[in-house]
Parts: structure tokens; C-alpha cells; sequence
């Protein structure tokens, strides 16, 4: 008797939920709207959140490094020289090659260049110096290796040969086989021009910026430091069934003068440098959760207002409160499963087009993740906690629903 008693209560709950959303279509649209907003930010800002990490951990580990040597942090700036901090890298790389646990180490060095198929229409963007096996998408690559260094002199003949990644390929409409002026200045720029031999993203997406690749030693050629054979990093990859962790440990007591880290710590190294970004990143996530919920839950306590008369009326009917406070939280559990399932839909689509626009901003592809528990969120925020916050909602309003409210 009981569970019948219930059964015909819970559908007559229902029933009224249902009457009441669709005697106020417009006002139960902009509800829906309005939910839908506030789990389309959550699930965005989430995604974005996850997706900084991600990328960042696959851009190392495609890399293909496992030990990083670097000297003091580098800036890559929007205006000017970047001071490389490793003397001697050629010489630091061969010592470190000569360990029984290490299969090669390299030179890695980074500088600002201008670049332009026209003398006076010169773009900013970021020369990428390797030991000259560039890996490239389309083209031959390099076709002189780094002939230039030529053991230290540097008096070999320089290849005049990059690689460039698309989007500066688009930007000048230019592809392999055609010429770019390169240079550290403005003025010095169309002095020498250089041939492109192959695309590549492989370093835009590391770094998150326009890049422009050749071999180091042309790289300090241009730069001005092939006296003191300046270089990033000299990056390293340990021999097979090397223990990583025990390498660079080694590495860093032979080199106290730099920093040695795995690719690991080398990461959340560089996360450290953007501390504050990370901050306001978790920060803004934080609190599109913390408004995704009071947004939600406002929304559903004005449904519950707005219905003063409607609430009196069942309560002159001789409704208890918690009957009208499930037939509010009723509505609450049917306005937030239409307007979490609009968002849910909406999202991969919005996170399709600000991956665009990120790609094209900041370089980084596929920069937003949606694994399952970023829909979980949102879809809780707007079922269980719009719910819960509509039955509560609804509870206090009818202790205030009067039946001298029928007559205002």
C-alpha cells in the first residue's frame, strides 16, 4: 500500500513538473539556455585545462629526448635576441656522447630571425638551430648535414637550406623549392637567402610559435656566436635499457654548472616558469565550476519564485511542502537534463572551433581534451546539483506560499 501510495505521488509530481515547464514555454527556453551556457563553460575551461597539460607531456615526448641539459631559463620574446646559455655545446654534446648509457647528444639552440621573400616585408619568428638531420613532413631535408661546422672551425661551406613549418609556408605562399630571406635584423636579412628543403611542425608545436629550421652552426653563423658555440639545450638519448633517472643524475654531478633533467622534470620545469599562468588557468576553471553551480542553481530558485501563485494555489489544494518541493526539484531534474544535454552537444562543436582559433593564435593543435570526466562534471552540475538546489528551492518557497498570495 505504501509503495503504491508513492508510486501515485511520484506521478503526480510529475505530471504537475511537466504542466508547470510547459504552461511557461518561454520562460523554460531561457532556463534551458541559460544551463546550457553554464555547462558549455565548464566543460570549455576544463577541457582547456586538460589539454595545456596533455600537449605539453606529447610535445616532449615526441621530442624523442631522454635527458635535457640546459643552462639558466630562456625567454623566447616577440621583439629580440634570445642569449643562449650553453658555451661550448658542440664540445659538452661529445663529451656526453662518450658515456657507455648514451646513444647520441646534440646541440639545440633557438633565436629570434626575421624571415620574408621581399627585402622590406619581414616577419618575427623563431630559428630553430639541429645538429642538420632535420625531420621533415614533405622534402629531402638537408642535404649538407652541418657541413659548416666543420669540427669547430666553421669555415665549412654553409647549405643556405631550411625548414619551415606551415604556417609560415602560408603566410608568404611558399613551399619547397622556393627562397626565403633570413637574418637576426632587419637589415642584415637580405643579405642572405635561403632555400627551402622540406615542412615541418615539429618544432612550431613544441615551442608554440612560427619556426623557421637549419643547421646550428649557420644558425650561429647568423647570430654571431660561433666563437663561443652558444646553444639552448644539448638534449640527450640514453642507450637501450639505460635507467634515464640514474643518467642525468650522473650527468648533473660531472656538470654541476648546468641543469640536468629528465624529459619528465625538464616539463614540469618549464610549467614552473609559467607558475602564474598555470594559476589563473586553474583559477578560471575553479570558478566557471563555482559558476556553472550558483548560475544553475539562481536560475532554478527564480523558476521557483516566479511561481508564488501557482505554489499558493497547490497549497490551498492542501499539497504538503514536500510535495511542491518535488515539484519543484521535478522541474529543476528536467530543466537541467535538456539544458546539460544542450551543452554536452554543443560542446565538441565549440571545442572544434576554438581549437582553430587557438591553432591558428598560438600554433598548438588539438589543444582542448574532452576526456569522460569533463562531461561528468557537466552533466552533474546540471542534472544533480540543479536539482538539488530546485528541491531546496522549492522547499523554502512553500513555506512562504501563502493563499493570500492568490490574490496579488
Amino acid at each position: 500500500m505504501t509503495m503504491r501510495r508513492l508510486l501515485v505521488k511520484g506521478h503526480a509530481v510529475a505530471r504537475l513538473a511537466a504542466s508547470q515547464a510547459r504552461h511557461e514555454r518561454g520562460r523554460t527556453v531561457l532556463v534551458v539556455l541559460a544551463i546550457a551556457l553554464a555547462v558549455l563553460a565548464v566543460t570549455l575551461l576544463a577541457s582547456l585545462g586538460f589539454g595545456v597539460m596533455q600537449t605539453g607531456e606529447e610535445q616532449f615526448d615526441r621530442a624523442g629526448q631522454d635527458v635535457w641539459i640546459s643552462g639558466e631559463s630562456v625567454e623566447l620574446t616577440a621583439t629580440g635576441g634570445i642569449e643562449n646559455p650553453i658555451t661550448d655545446a658542440h664540445g659538452l654534446a661529445r663529451e656526453v656522447e662518450e658515456r657507455d648509457d648514451v646513444e647520441s647528444a646534440s646541440p639545440l639552440a633557438f633565436h629570434a630571425v626575421y624571415v620574408g621573400t621581399e627585402p622590406d616585408d619581414l616577419e618575427l619568428v623563431t630559428g630553430v638551430g639541429v645538429p642538420g638531420t632535420g625531420n621533415t613532413a614533405t622534402g629531402d631535408g638537408f642535404s649538407e648535414g652541418n657541413s659548416h661546422y666543420a669540427n669547430g672551425s666553421y669555415d665549412g661551406p654553409m647549405s643556405q637550406e631550411i625548414v619551415i613549418d606551415p604556417q609560415t609556408a602560408d603566410l608568404f605562399d611558399v613551399g619547397v623549392g622556393d627562397t626565403l630571406y633570413v637574418g637576426t635584423s632587419r637589415a642584415d636579412a637580405p643579405e642572405r637567402e635561403f632555400e627551402i628543403v622540406g615542412l615541418s611542425g615539429e618544432y612550431s608545436q613544441f615551442l608554440g610559435t612560427s619556426t623557421v629550421t637549419m643547421p646550428i652552426s649557420e644558425l650561429q653563423e647568423l647570430a654571431g656566436t660561433t666563437g663561443t658555440d652558444r646553444a639552448t639545450f644539448v638534449t640527450v638519448t640514453t642507450a637501450d635499457g639505460a635507467d634515464r633517472d640514474a643518467v642525468s643524475e650522473d650527468i648533473q654531478r660531472s656538470h654541476p654548472e648546468y641543469h640536468v633533467r629528465t624529459s619528465e622534470d625538464q616539463f614540469e620545469s618549464m610549467l614552473g616558469e609559467y607558475l602564474l599562468v598555470l594559476a589563473s588557468g586553474a583559477t578560471l576553471v575553479a570558478l566557471a565550476l563555482l559558476a556553472g553551480v550558483a548560475l544553475t542553481t539562481n536560475t532554478l530558485v527564480l523558476v521557483a519564485v516566479q511561481q508564488r501563485e501557482e505554489l499558493a494555489a497547490l497549497r490551498a489544494l492542501g499539497l504538503s511542502r514536500g510535495l511542491i518541493a518535488g515539484v519543484v526539484g521535478g522541474q529543476g531534474f528536467a530543466l537541467g537534463a535538456l539544458g546539460g544535454a544542450l551543452g554536452l552537444l554543443a560542446t565538441p562543436l565549440a571545442a572544434v572551433a576554438l581549437d582553430r582559433l587557438a591553432a591558428s593564435a598560438v600554433g598548438f593543435e588539438n589543444l582542448l581534451r574532452t576526456p569522460p570526466t569533463v562531461y561528468a562534471a557537466g552533466l552533474l552540475i546540471a542534472v544533480g546539483i540543479g536539482t538539488l538546489g530546485a528541491v531546496v528551492a522549492g522547499w523554502r518557497a512553500a513555506r512562504y506560499a501563502r493563499v493570500d498570495e492568490l490574490g496579488a
